[in-house]
């Protein structure tokens, strides 16, 4: 097996912010918060694959590989039971399995008594509907309201695999942690600075030497997938996405072979699916469960028991995040769905609407918590 690239040090970007290639140096710094001395996780390193393995995968003329990749894409995408074959047979298992936050909302509270909660939230799907045109994913005045409380309670990060200024540009809430990208994309809460109003914050780029290829594969896939009608290519910085929800269902294998007929040039950035939409990104040993992981050490509860983490998301990528919760033993994952998925979330919501209700009964039980220890 072979490694195509290797790691480069921490550098400055032309801006003159603070741009840290190493998880090392940020816990050196401060987000927001005060940072204990603990020991950083490692940094990002890249997935070895063997070049033949690799131009295998890539191969467009491979009709059964193609048929695959557009069942995958169905998979990643259900609008209807009939998507998931394997688990709609039997919904009431699922739920049983994964059942609704609201309802449980007693026991996870006695399972986070004592413990710090934070919070990480996906965008796309959770905050906001999931639109035709995700130029418009606007979320509601009333969810920013409520996420705004949840984040006077709970230190809460914003999690999506956008680009962190157009996330940042829907959900305009600067006391939050954004990490776009799919957390490739960190940075935390500015603070008010006479002389540099981004001075105590921290951003986090651990993909920083791909931004000239993400920037050329663009222009490719824009040229190649303009005959695909309803395909639209989105630039998130760090990773790009090639949206299929108002492409005919006839025309996705066409677009996928175009997509992959690009990347094929460009061994080093990796090709997986999301909800109606294609994801390319670095190959990075970085995801959002690798983005939890470092906000949570740099929160300062890396090696704590006493951290509850809460991730809330509806899309395959999500489920990196969902695992390193399970993995970690700590808090868990909600799954944003109205459809059974095999999933390592814990428990469910349906749609955005639901997740508002859990965070304003968080941040009720929170206000409701304090005001009692006030009197006592």
């Amino acid at each position: 097996m072979v490694s195509f690239f290797e790691e480069r040090p921490k550098n400055m970007g032309a801006t003159g912010q603070n741009i840290i290639s190493d998880p090392k140096s940020v816990l050196n710094m401060s987000i927001t918060v005060s940072v204990s001395a603990q020991k950083p996780p490692a940094p990002p390193g890249y997935i070895s694959i063997s070049r033949k393995k690799l131009l295998q995968n890539l191969e467009i003329n491979a009709g059964a590989r193609a048929n695959a990749w557009v069942d995958s894409m169905r998979a990643s995408s259900p609008t209807h039971l009939k998507s998931t074959p394997s688990l709609s047979d039997d919904y009431g298992s699922w739920s049983l399995q994964h059942p609704s936050a609201l309802e449980m909302f007693e026991q996870i509270i006695d399972a986070s008594k004592g413990k710090q909660i934070v919070m990480f939230l996906d965008y796309d799907g959770t905050l906001s509907p999931i639109v035709q045109d995700p130029d418009r994913a606007f979320m509601s005045k009333k969810m920013r309201k409520t996420v705004r409380k949840l984040a006077k309670c709970f230190p809460t990060a914003i999690v999506s695999g956008r680009c962190r200024d157009k996330v940042y540009k829907f959900v305009k809430l600067a006391e939050l942690y954004y990490a776009g990208s799919h957390g490739m994309d960190i940075k935390g809460p500015e603070k008010s600075s006479k002389s540099n109003k981004d001075s105590e914050s921290v951003l986090f780029q651990p993909a920083s030497e791909f931004l000239p290829m993400i920037d050329e594969v663009y222009k490719q896939l824009v040229e190649t997938t303009k005959s695909t009608p309803g395909a639209k290519v989105e630039n998130n910085k760090f990773c790009l996405s090639v949206h299929f929800r108002c492409v005919d269902e006839r025309k996705w294998s066409e677009l996928a072979q175009q997509v992959r007929s690009v990347l094929k040039e460009y061994p080093k950035l990796r090709l997986t699916q999301g909800r109606k939409v294609l994801e390319i990104r670095p190959t990075i040993k970085w995801d959002k469960g690798k983005a939890l992981e470092f906000l949570l050490e740099s929160l300062g509860f890396g090696n704590c028991t006493d951290v509850f983490p809460v991730y809330i998301g509806d899309d395959r990528t999500d489920e990196d995040a969902f695992k390193m919760l399970r993995d970690r033993g700590q808090g868990f994952g909600i799954l944003v769905s109205k459809f059974p998925k095999d999933t390592n979330a814990s428990y469910s919501l349906q749609e955005p609407d639901e997740v508002m209700d859990f965070l304003r009964r968080l941040v009720e039980w929170k206000e409701l918590s304090v005001e009692a220890q006030s009197k006592m």
